[in-house]
């Protein structure tokens, strides 16, 4: 019994780097100049863009579309009328050299890579027909071939369009040497015109290229950094609430530790749900201190004062006067004490909202207004319009991320907010955050404590 051992072809990977470039050059001719060169490629209507574009009325800018397809259609006129003056009174010969280029240069408007070849392969019978003109190219066929090239160039990408120019060289040069008729020649004068002609709309196409890949890019990362925006303010919502929640699970846990205590001979099970409370409740003051070391970043420090509320707004908004913003403060309603997140969030937000207007309105007069209403709170900070040059000053500056931090906040309150300019050509910021009564949140907390009884 024998075996035959076959050895396996060597694979593109397999072979030298000369070869693979060789053969990754030829792969992109096939692709280029052979792969669908009969396709129907119809060109597209161009879209005018720029400030001179916008002054123009909708109807004419879809007629200003047709631009390109006009040019191409002016040039087969002037290519017709080239081969019409070198074919002269030849009858259906004159016919000939002269329809055939024009309609080839018509042909580049919807089949680009076959008018680039019927071009080439045409030009020879055309040369011939008008008594060896300029062997290989007669003129009317040198203009329509430098045309066919820059248009079809135009809509292919500049590897398709040095193909072109390649193939050119190489039919020219056959067509001189091997069927060369006649004294003139145009074979130098067609190769380096066409050369200038696709260089420079090879130089365009990649500039074009660049500019779209460039805004495509800052377009990504734009929106990833809006991304980043939002998450860097959701971890520092979550670092100020820690502390919040930290303190009332802390009071829980001391008033649970001391409650037996309050209480003589308190029955056994008493003693026991209060010892299950402050266990969970330290339990859950771990947890929390566990995913804040998730969220803090590496040059956190925890603050040393408490974290501030709506009775520091006195202080924020004489800090903010020091730096020579104007601000007016008003309060309606009845005041009363809301949720420590609620404050703190609320502090943020008229914190932030008049760091915006240090940077960007500079010299504008100010107006806080806080609302206690019946179902909750209502903000509305509102600024006029730039009048001065006054500079922000650090000491003010909001730590967040201006109108993302602020839609973050209420957000997470299950608020709405509202952001826009004002009739007087200022800004304002109007909020409302639900709360509700303390009667209402003990009887909606005994609720919950009754439902998660087994």
């Amino acid at each position: 019994m024998t075996s035959t051992r076959t050895t396996p072809s060597p694979t593109l990977v397999d072979r030298s780097p000369e070869v693979r470039m060789t053969l990754d050059a030829f792969g992109g001719l096939r692709a280029d100049l052979f792969q669908n060169a009969f396709a129907y490629r119809p060109l597209p209507r161009m879209r005018p863009a720029g400030g001179a574009a916008r002054l123009l009325s909708e109807r004419t800018r879809i007629h200003l579309g047709l631009f390109p397809h006009a040019v191409v259609m002016v040039l087969a006129v002037i290519v017709f009328g080239i081969g019409y003056g070198v074919a002269g009174n030849a009858g259906p010969l004159a016919l000939f050299v002269s329809c055939a280029p024009a309609g080839i240069v018509l042909l580049t408007l919807v089949r680009p890579v076959m008018a680039f070849w019927a071009s080439l392969l045409t030009a020879p019978f055309i040369g011939f027909f008008t008594g060896w003109d300029g062997w290989p190219w007669s003129r009317n066929a040198f203009a329509a071939h430098l045309v066919v090239l820059a248009v079809v160039a135009a809509r292919t990408r500049p590897r398709a369009a040095w193909w072109m120019w390649a193939a050119t060289a190489v039919c020219t040069l056959f067509m001189e040497m091997f069927l060369g008729v006649g004294t003139g020649s145009d074979s130098v004068p067609l190769l380096f015109v066409s050369a200038l002609a696709l260089l420079a709309v090879s130089v365009i196409q990649i500039r074009r290229d660049a500019k779209r890949q460039v805004t495509a890019e800052k377009t990504v990362t734009a929106v990833e950094r809006s991304k980043r925006t939002v998450l860097e303010e959701r971890t520092t919502i979550a670092r100020e609430l820690h502390d919040v929640v930290a303190h009332h699970m802390s009071v829980v846990a001391i008033q649970a530790e001391a409650a037996p205590y309050r209480v003589e001979n308190p029955p056994p099970e008493l003693e026991a749900a209060f010892v299950t409370i402050r266990e969970n409740a330290v339990a859950a003051l771990s947890e929390l201190r566990r995913i804040l070391g998730v969220v803090r970043a590496e040059d956190y420090e925890a603050p040393d004062a408490p974290q501030p509320t709506l009775a520091d707004l006195d202080d924020l908004i004489a800090n903010v006067r020091e730096a020579g913003l104007e601000v007016t403060r008003t309060v309606t309603g009845a005041r009363r004490e809301l949720p420590q997140g609620v404050e703190l969030s609320a502090y943020r937000i008229v914190q932030e909202a008049l760091s915006n207007v240090l940077r960007h309105a500079p010299g504008a007069a100010a107006t806080v207004e806080v609302s206690y209403v019946l179902g909750g709170l209502g903000l509305r900070i509102a600024n006029g319009p730039a009048r001065g040059l006054t500079k922000p000053s650090p000491s003010t500056a909001g730590a967040g991320h201006g109108i993302t931090g602020m839609r973050e906040r209420v957000a997470m309150l299950g608020g709405e907010m509202t952001a826009g300019e004002s009739e007087d050509g200022g800004y304002e910021i109007a909020v409302f955050v639900p709360v509700a009564r303390a009667e209402q949140r003990d009887d909606e907390g005994a609720h919950e404590a009754e439902e998660s009884r087994p």
